[in-house]
């Protein structure tokens, strides 16, 4: 092993706010964790983020869940997906998106990417027609956002209702727009390696009222949704609490006391990712044997992580290359690998979709790499990854031309 090593930590991330701490620390003494839990004239965590989080993301109504999983199957069955009824949705995503709509028993159509890791929006259009899904549920993979202009162009030229997966785009705009705001709904997550830190959590957000209310209702509110941050009006209600099972998805006081703080410190973090993925993408440009996703001057990413291909190299050569990073400290995930692993999965993998040809999709996952950027990292950090990471491909180039 030649050069440079990294000693950090993939997994790390940044400790949980002072400020935030301290509230979570009066929720316990106060044993009041259960959302509706509260005294007279007390105003619940929950119910306050809630209210905070549609004003910043410029929200009508926010729904806070267990999980971004679960805000995704309260979506859909918000919206009305019966089982059998098919949904759209990328081949390019993380397990929980197809495991939603599989969970309310329909069945996820794929649809193809492009070498910029977004949706194929002609693939779309023929899948759409095809399948007679009514529903998109649009996952945007890793913090990459397509055309949303062209992608709500096509969705409504074919009758689709789109449901955004932001779990990686809390923050991100398209064209100065937020994610979330584009399709019917917009399902977010707080997950510990997402942009807001809570274990686990879920956001969920539409300014429909009687999409709302439904999705309430199915998060467990029992008859208690006046207690909610952003309720619509009670008459919205009205054939909901009938027709909505609970599903018992809450957020708890707990995690909303922790997500408050770090709501108000969203901006200045996203900042602090783009600075560090600048950093990396601007040295991983210098390298011919690595290929990244063009984006469009419209999108804003957040640089939680970033994704590159080495085009050409087969799996044994991709399977050294991992090795060979690791070697030197550089954690890589490849989106090519026979079989899953930790958090990584392809659609192969996914034995409970029906057939389904994606050959496009899969050239690509089998040359694709992908890497967390933790706030724990600084600057320079992400200087020394992105040489690593050069040096090994073309090591790797210069092996295979040899």
């Amino acid at each position: 092993m030649n050069g440079k090593t990294f000693s950090g930590n993939f997994t790390q991330q940044e400790p949980i706010p002072e400020d935030a701490i301290a509230a979570a620390t009066e929720v316990l003494r106060s044993g009041r964790l259960h959302r509706y839990n509260m005294v007279a004239g007390e105003e619940p965590h929950a119910a306050l983020l809630e209210r905070e989080y549609a004003a910043w993301q410029g929200a009508r109504h926010c729904l806070a869940t267990t999980s971004g999983g679960a805000a995704l199957q309260i979506a859909l069955r918000a919206l009305g997906v019966r089982p059998g009824d098919r949904v759209l949705t990328n081949a390019f995503t993380l397990a929980p998106v197809p495991g939603a709509i599989h969970a309310v028993g329909a069945e996820p159509v794929l649809v193809d990417i492009t070498p910029d890791l977004v949706i194929d929006l002609d693939d779309l259009a023929r899948k759409a027609t095809a399948s007679g899904a009514r529903v998109l549920m649009l996952s945007l993979m890793r913090g990459h956002l397509p055309d949303m202009d062209r992608v709500m162009d096509v969705a409504t030229s074919h009758g689709l209702t789109v449901v955004e997966d932001c779990a990686h785009t809390m923050g991100a705009r398209w064209d100065g727009r937020l994610s979330g705001s584009f399709g019917t709904i917009g399902c977010f997550s707080t997950q510990t390696y997402k942009h807001l830190n809570s274990g686990e959590g879920g956001l969920l957000v539409t300014d429909d009222p009687r999409i709302m209310a439904r999705a309430i209702i199915l998060s467990g509110s029992y008859m208690l949704y006046d207690r909610h941050g952003t309720p619509p009006e009670p008459e919205a209600f009205a054939d909901a609490r009938y027709e909505m099972p609970n599903l018992s998805a809450r957020m708890d006081n707990l995690r909303a006391a922790i997500l408050r703080p770090q709501l108000a410190r969203l901006n200045d973090n996203i900042a602090r990712w783009n600075e560090r993925h600048a950093a990396l993408e601007a040295i991983l440009r210098t390298c011919p044997a690595i290929a990244l996703p063009d984006r469009p001057d419209k999108a804003l990413r957040v640089g939680s992580s970033i994704q590159f291909r080495l085009p050409g190299i087969d799996a044994d050569a991709a399977r050294s290359f991992v090795d060979a990073t690791a070697a030197r400290g550089v954690e890589l995930k490849w989106f090519g690998a026979a079989e899953p692993a930790g958090y990584t999965s392809t659609w192969r993998s996914w034995r409970y979709l029906s057939p389904q040809s994606l050959t496009r999709t899969d050239k690509i996952l089998s040359t694709l790499f992908d890497m967390r950027i933790p706030l724990t990292f600084s600057v320079a950090d992400c200087q020394t990854i992105g040489e690593i990471l050069v040096e090994e491909a073309t090591a790797l180039a210069a092996g295979a031309r040899a």
